[in-house]
């Protein structure tokens, strides 16, 4: 069997949708062929003695090269993005083909689709961003992307390329009869639309005022309706970005009664409160996001919510913004909240945070963070031949140093954004060596990919199917 074998990474701890074992992992033409078995020869030994080999991270919800609802571009392109996120352990992500007005939907994505092929250096696939349905030619453009192995679509429930309930029960009965999983943003545009009013009345635009525009329950309202949507067509539904204890308790109650949908958070709300925002002047435009940072109650709820299964994932939510003119600051040197980009840069961050939260300090443990990170992103969303260290799935894999601490500096990512929003944090667990299908692409620190060599993702079908035919 040693015979055409092209790496053998060996003596580690390694982790399987099965449980660890120690034993090798051997990959040939860039798919895994086995593990734990001892394989003797091959073209290049690795061994990871005293290190965890993991699966590849899946990041399932990434801005890159992509526009936002206030018109302004965001700071990564593909190649800078992937870069990053391969220097953080991540080997696939799912970024936006976010549809402009008027433009057909097999545009967005031809238009997407060119610019990852010039730059991608991990492997992608897209959500669709639906803004616009009255376009010509809408509905067939949609059914046949999806067909195509675009199985997953994005939705808002605010900003201004909200849907209304009508167009969002239409998209969710058009995906279920097409086979897509659809992803909301949910938030009460209603709600915040009052929320922000009052505060600029009042004359409060500070960054740390933007917790205050964004309430909870604009959050628990939207969450909770799209539950209720999701049961009445009976169309399977991802909700983006959970940060209240209220909306994961609705996400729980949705799932007991049976509902299609699951959920997902990020290290933002699992990490930070709301006082990050409140600095000086206008530092705290670097944190915000939309929902904003929430309690510690709501980080506690979080993590439960995680590791009881009602949340099935973390996501990055890369949303990058350089702190100039060119991106947090566009309107100028003094805006107020309602003026600054939301988002901030995660695609590098995310592994690390959670390694050294879930394996170093033990809150829920090496198998949990493979599952949480790669193993249910790859399989909620299709990704088949991703997220795990299993015979016949490509060899997307990382060796961890669990002894390595760091301490993120201002500006030490590999992306475009120009601040690191975890500077001063310290991690312990770091990703020594990542590989891609097989290929070297970080070894050490040293980043040794290149544009273009990220292939995109075909979803033939979703693992998530509705329970029964819709009456």
């Amino acid at each position: 069997m040693d015979d055409g074998i092209d790496l053998v990474v060996h003596d580690g701890q390694v982790v399987t949708p099965d449980g660890v074992i120690f034993g090798d992992v051997a990959v040939a033409n860039g798919v895994i062929v086995s593990v734990g078995k001892e394989v003797s020869t091959a073209r290049s030994r690795v061994s990871a003695k005293g290190k965890w080999v993991m699966p590849g991270g899946v990041d399932p919800h990434a801005h890159i090269e992509q526009m936002s609802g206030m018109g302004q571009w965001n700071a990564d392109t593909f190649e800078t993005a992937t870069r990053s996120a391969a220097m953080g352990g991540t080997t696939s992500v799912i970024s936006f083909a976010a549809q402009a007005g008027g433009q057909a939907l097999s545009e967005t994505v031809a238009d997407y689709s060119a610019r990852a092929e010039r730059g991608a250096m991990i492997d992608y696939a897209f959500h669709i961003t639906l803004t616009d349905t009255d376009v010509a030619g809408f509905e067939s453009d949609l059914a046949t992307l999806i067909s195509a192995g675009h199985r997953s679509l994005k939705v808002f429930t605010t900003y201004n390329i909200q849907l209304s309930d009508a167009q969002l029960l239409a998209i969710f009965r058009a995906a279920r009869q097409n086979g897509a999983l659809v992803c909301v943003h949910a938030e009460n545009d209603a709600i915040i639309a009052q929320a922000r009013e009052d505060l600029l009345r009042a004359g409060q635009v500070s960054p740390a005022d933007h917790a205050r525009s964004r309430p909870r329950m604009a959050e628990i309202e939207a969450v909770e309706r799209i539950c209720r949507f999701a049961e009445h067509v009976d169309q399977p539904v991802m909700l983006f970005h959970i940060s209240t204890l209220e909306a994961a308790a609705a996400v729980k109650a949705a799932q007991a009664r049976g509902v299609p949908v699951w959920a997902e958070t990020c290290p933002h709300y699992l990490f930070m409160t709301e006082a990050v925002l409140d600095k000086p002047g206008l530092e705290g435009a670097k944190w915000m996001c939309s929902p904003p940072q929430r309690t510690e109650r709501d980080q506690e709820a979080l993590w439960s919510a995680l590791l009881d299964g009602t949340l099935s994932l973390v996501s990055s939510d890369h949303a990058p913004y350089r702190f100039d003119a060119t991106g947090k600051l566009s309107a100028g040197a003094n805006p107020g909240f309602h003026q600054i980009a939301n988002g901030l840069p995660g695609l590098e961050t995310r592994l690390p945070l959670l390694f050294n939260a879930m394996v170093t300090e033990g809150r829920g443990g090496p198998e949990a963070f493979a599952k949480l990170t790669s193993e249910a992103p790859a399989s909620i969303y299709g990704l088949n031949q991703k997220g795990a260290i299993s015979e016949g799935l490509d060899a997307d894999i990382v060796i961890w140093d669990p002894e390595k601490t760091m301490t993120y500096g201002s500006n030490d990512l590999h992306d475009n954004v120009g601040y690191n929003p975890w500077e001063g944090y310290r991690v312990t667990g770091w990703p020594e060596r990542v590989y891609l299908r097989g290929q070297p692409i970080v070894e050490h620190g040293e980043f040794l990919g290149h544009p273009g060599i990220g292939k995109w993702i075909d979803r033939p079908e979703l693992a998530t199917k509705p329970r029964q035919a819709m009456t």
